[in-house]
This record gives C-alpha cells, structure tokens and sequence, in this order.
C-alpha cells in the first residue's frame, strides 16, 4: 500500500494562484505514474494532470497553460502550481500514484476560487 498526503489548499481570489504538493510514502516512487485530479460538485472526477515515470506530461485541456505539474524523486513529492485561477476550478484535488495498473489516493484537498 502506497500511503499519499495533499496540502496546500485553500480559498483564492480569482486570478490567484496555488500550489498543491503531494508525499508519498513508497521508497519505490520514481517508478510511479503520478497525477492530480479534481472533483467539484455534481460531477465526475477528472484527470487534470500526470506526469509519468519518464517525464511525459499530459493536461486537461482546460488548464494547458496555466497548472504546471512536477516531481521530485528524491523528496518522492509531487506538485501542482496552479496559476491563473477561475471559479471552474473549484474541486477537491487528489493526488494519485498509479504502477502495475493500481492506483493510490490521496485524502483530497479544497481548492475554492471566488471573490
């Protein structure tokens, strides 16, 4: 079992930024397929961002340009700077860590963006 921690949520103006950072508890991390996805309301659960064990990145469309995601193997944390921020992004984040097609969660953290 991989255990995985989220932080650095919070309440932002629109326009605003955030960054998330993400701990995992595997000492085999940088084999991991790490990623972020998000849940408001009502809705389905959404990948927003993953960045693989070689690097390869890939976005939500709707936050190309603005959300950058990161790793770092030798802290085994991931992160997300979140710049830019609208209302739509409002959603509970989760870190997620994916190897041998199983997934890990994290708890969540609320990210609200409202003036």
């Amino acid at each position: 079992q991989v255990q995985l921690v989220e932080s650095g949520g919070g309440l932002v103006q629109p326009g605003g930024s955030l960054r998330l950072s993400c701990t995992a508890s595997t000492s085999i991390f940088s084999i991991y397929t790490m990623g972020w996805y998000r849940q408001a309301p009502g809705k389905q659960r959404e990948l927003v961002a993953r960045i693989t064990s070689s690097s390869i990145i890939e976005y939500v469309d709707s936050v190309k340009g603005r959300f950058t995601i990161s790793r770092d193997n030798a802290k085994k944390m991931v992160y997300l700077q979140m710049n830019s921020l609208k209302p739509e992004d409002t959603a509970v984040y989760y870190c997620n860590a994916e190897v041998h097609w199983r997934q890990y969660w994290g708890q969540g953290t609320q990210v609200t963006v409202s003036s």
